[in-house]
């Protein structure tokens, strides 16, 4: 049974729609202890602006295929998807109607770890790509900023057991970012799913 809650975000160049109850609790959890235990996470490093540095949470890299994935200088090989994982997004393509190949999985592990302003406008996702965001664990916010309008701005709190849709034309026109913050936060595990053409 599908929550009937879907709050559309009114921005324009955008179609982001989001679902705050699209997983149970009990599910949530469930979801959580799999993929935080199940998961080969890994720690890359990045450089920005001329200096290297570890990149502020973990990752991991799921398909249905062996295609890799690249961002930022970094390239990941997957692993193929748990039962887990198959799981959700299959759930989630009954949503959406779309069909995912792919899944980059990030841990948060406190409030230090975090994930600076970008889109996700990489080649091999295509022009107009559909990004699934799911979150297990604490809560969080999620930054947007339009890329051509500085007053065009949205903080979103994406809460446990959450789905986060974006499509159409909104990587062409909107950064996001999961920013630092002082606060003591436990661990988050976001979900992204998409299609690798």
């Amino acid at each position: 049974m599908f929550p009937s809650e879907e709050i559309k975000l009114n921005l324009p160049d955008a179609d982001i729609s989001y679902y705050p109850n699209f997983f149970s609790k009990i599910e949530s959890q469930a979801f959580y202890n799999s993929i935080l235990n199940e998961s080969n996470w890994q720690q890359d490093t990045i450089t920005l602006f001329g200096k290297t540095h570890a990149q502020p949470r973990l990752t991991a890299l799921f398909a249905n295929n062996n295609k890799p994935y690249s961002y930022s200088n970094i390239t990941m090989h997957p692993k193929e998807f748990s039962d887990v994982l198959l799981k959700i997004k299959l759930r989630i393509e009954t949503k959406t109607n779309a069909k995912f190949t792919t899944c980059l999985a990030n841990l948060y592990r406190d409030g230090s770890d975090s994930n600076g302003w970008h889109a996700d406008n990489e080649k091999e996702l295509g022009e107009n790509p559909i990004i699934a965001s799911v979150t297990f664990g604490a809560t969080r916010y999620f930054n947007l900023k339009h890329q051509k309008d500085n007053n065009l701005k949205q903080k979103l709190l994406l809460e446990n057991g959450s789905l986060l849709l974006m499509q159409g034309t909104t990587q062409h026109y909107w950064q996001h970012q999961i920013a630092k913050t002082k606060k003591e936060i436990k661990p988050r595990i976001n979900l992204t799913f998409r299609i690798i053409i």
